[in-house]
């Protein structure tokens, strides 16, 4: 039987043509599962997806990127073109996607003139007017929760009327051309319908004979992690961050966080353990949330007590009870922590009020609790810090190598490709210390073109320029390799390998400037041409090798018998 989607949802590249113009994307996806394609597309298609089949709207998931990404012989227009649906929708989640979203909207525009082409995701909520400019984008859906404004939108082009004056959330033009601003009033403080249910995406695979086109990042059949959202919008006000709680209330209209049952989260967890042995990442700290729904998930988990590797946040350093409580009903925990910076005077600035002292005593807890795990992020971009101040956050991380052994593992990694539209230090730049160098839409989209990350930066600040970025995020990235090769963290290949990927980028970025310095622009485009012909295509990463993000996983990643079994009769 052919099934014929009324809405097909399509993840675009960062970059849409970056297997024609290979950049140095350097060091932007380092530390997420992602490549610099970034092509995980948002788990908000797996909730849509779900919220309108149930009311009988057939929706299928293309990951563009991903296909793209793995396949050269891979041609995204001829794939395009073969497609017949109702409308597109097309996700600007993350504003790295700038480029590659507005120019997958157009080859569907092309090829199907007739056919409504939607955007959805935060940076499409900031953006919504100036998005609208672009005449292939014909709706925009604004806020963090989009399967009703959606279900609604796609009701009323079944019907063929052209009325979405009461389509909420919706930004769109009229036919005679002008942009219409509906009401932004669908911002649900209840979410327990709305779900990102992996047996469903099986299912849509299965259903449209297309299983390549939902997956999620680029090894995921290798090691399929999944992810379980506690809740939308946050508690929290880190300056750097376009999801904190003033970010979302001032321009994505959420005046409160909204967190899914307890319990839904305790079965989304089992689920995710009858389908995969890969480790199963807890977004969201669940030390804010409201009182007793901490103790229910807990519970729960001690009564289902999956064998998989669990993952959980601390947005803040966490009662001893909760490491007790861990350890008591998950036999294999994992912890991630992002301080931003070792200085506890930066920290504030960026909107977290603890000391090194409450996380070093969080550190020990969770290791005497067995946590397999420690993961700590910090940052390079924050507001007061400057190249000395760097260095010393790369003696703290030394310091806990030594203190806590291979348990413990940070990272550091630039703020980058962008400062978040919207978040606190956006929008108060020079309060913050922070210029910002473009804030149009169309800035960002330009930028994205450029030849190498360094002029993806959409800022700088008073303690460091754009180059002071760049060369101290390298010298940072090979004096952490170096350091976690000397305590046993890292094998030699793995070491050598990062190490002669940085030497290699420096280099290449050097070379890149020079060649942009040059006054004739045929010249200058020769030359990068030239020079582009020994950047890597398929570099995952720069200052870290991927493998160290990962937490082990049980023998088998998949168990195909109840994966087949959910689609069939789940």
């Amino acid at each position: 039987m052919i099934y014929k989607p009324d809405l097909i949802l399509l993840h675009a590249p960062s970059i849409y043509d970056f297997r024609k113009t290979p950049k140095l994307f350097g060091p932007i996806s380092d530390v997420v599962p992602s490549t610099p394609i970034f092509e995980m597309y948002p788990v908000g298609f797996s909730s849509i997806a779900e919220h309108l089949e149930r009311r009988g709207i057939g929706v299928r998931i293309v990951n563009l990127a991903y296909r793209m990404l793995t396949d050269t012989r891979f041609d995204a227009e001829k794939f395009i073109k073969k497609l017949h649906p109702l409308a597109f929708g097309i996700d600007l989640h993350w504003l790295v996607h700038a480029q590659g979203s507005v120019e997958v909207a157009k080859i569907c525009k092309r090829l199907h003139p007739h056919t409504p082409v939607i955007m959805g995701g935060l940076s499409s909520t900031y953006f919504h007017e100036e998005i609208l400019e672009h005449p292939e984008i014909d709706f925009v859906i604004r806020g963090d929760s989009a399967e009703q404004p959606i279900l609604e939108l796609m009701t009323e082009i079944k019907k063929g009327t052209g009325r979405f004056e009461a389509v909420p959330n919706l930004s769109w033009r009229d036919e005679k051309g002008q942009v219409r601003i509906n009401e932004f009033n669908s911002i649900p403080d209840h979410v327990d319908e709305y779900s990102n249910n992996y047996k469903n995406l099986f299912k849509i695979a299965v259903k449209y004979g297309d299983i390549r086109s939902m997956t999620a990042i680029y090894d995921w059949w290798r090691y399929p992690i999944t992810a379980i959202m506690t809740c939308r919008g946050c508690t929290h006000n880190c300056i750097i961050c376009g999801g904190s709680h003033q970010a979302l209330k001032s321009y994505a209209n959420r005046k409160r966080i909204a967190f899914r049952s307890p319990e839904l989260i305790v079965d989304d967890i089992r689920q995710m353990a009858q389908l995969t042995g890969s480790p199963i990442f807890i977004i969201g700290d669940l030390n804010q949330t409201p009182v007793g729904y901490r103790d229910v998930v807990f519970e729960g988990m001690r009564r289902i007590r999956v064998k998989n590797e669990v993952v959980v946040e601390l947005f803040a350093p966490a009662p001893r009870s909760y490491f007790n409580q861990l350890a008591e009903c998950i036999s294999k925990f994992n912890i991630e922590i992002s301080p931003e910076s070792h200085d506890e005077a930066i920290r504030r600035r960026c909107g977290k009020h603890y000391s090194n002292a409450a996380m070093e005593e969080n550190i020990e807890e969770a290791l005497d609790n067995g946590c397999g795990k420690f993961d700590i992020f910090f940052m390079i971009g924050l507001p007061e810090q400057t190249e000395a101040s760097v260095m010393q956050t790369l003696d703290y991380c030394e310091y806990l190598l030594a203190t806590y052994g291979k348990r413990v593992v940070p990272f550091i990694a630039p703020l980058a490709p962008f400062l978040d539209p919207g978040s606190i230090a956006y929008e108060q730049a020079e309060s913050y210390g922070y210029r910002l160098l473009f804030k149009r839409f169309e800035d960002y989209r330009k930028a994205l073109m450029n030849p190498s990350w360094k002029y993806f930066l959409n800022y700088e600040t008073d303690w460091l320029s754009r180059d002071q970025i760049v060369n101290i995020t390298y010298y940072a990235g090979k004096r952490l390799n170096r350091m976690k090769h000397e305590v046993g963290l890292i094998g030699d290949d793995e070491y050598k390998r990062v190490d002669t990927k940085i030497e290699y980028a420096q280099n290449l970025i050097a070379q890149i400037d020079a060649i942009l310095k040059i006054k004739g622009e045929e010249e200058r485009e020769r030359q990068l041409v030239d020079l582009q012909f020994n950047i890597e295509k398929d570099s995952i990463a720069t200052i870290c090798d991927k493998e160290e993000l990962k937490w082990p996983m049980l023998r088998s990643g998949f168990r195909f018998f109840h994966i087949a079994k959910a689609v069939l009769f789940g």
